[in-house]
């Protein structure tokens, strides 16, 4: 067995591990969920970014979450920002 198909094997086996893990978390999150709603239950509060080309698209459930994506959003976009401009200054 070659270099590159063991590289291509454990590829494989890592997106298999995080796909397992996204069923398991989701699976998880419903029976817990369910029973919090028996018990008269927590809130829970998402967020989210998504990032189209050097544009941020924020959601949240909430007014809270929603400022808490906009400055994790400023940040990753000062450091995508630097992290492009770097390496012109470094090469003057």
């Amino acid at each position: 067995m070659d270099l590159i198909s063991v590289a291509l094997l454990l590829i494989f086996l890592g997106f298999i591990l995080v796909f397992a893990d996204v069923i398991l978390t989701a699976v998880r999150a419903m029976r817990q969920g369910e029973e919090e709603t028996k018990e008269g239950g927590r809130k829970t509060e998402a967020g989210g970014i998504i990032f189209i080309g050097p544009i941020p698209i924020i959601f949240g459930s909430s007014k809270k979450i929603e400022k808490w994506m906009l400055i994790v959003a400023l940040l990753i976009t000062i450091i995508l920002v630097l992290l492009f401009v770097l390496p012109f200054i470094l090469t003057l």
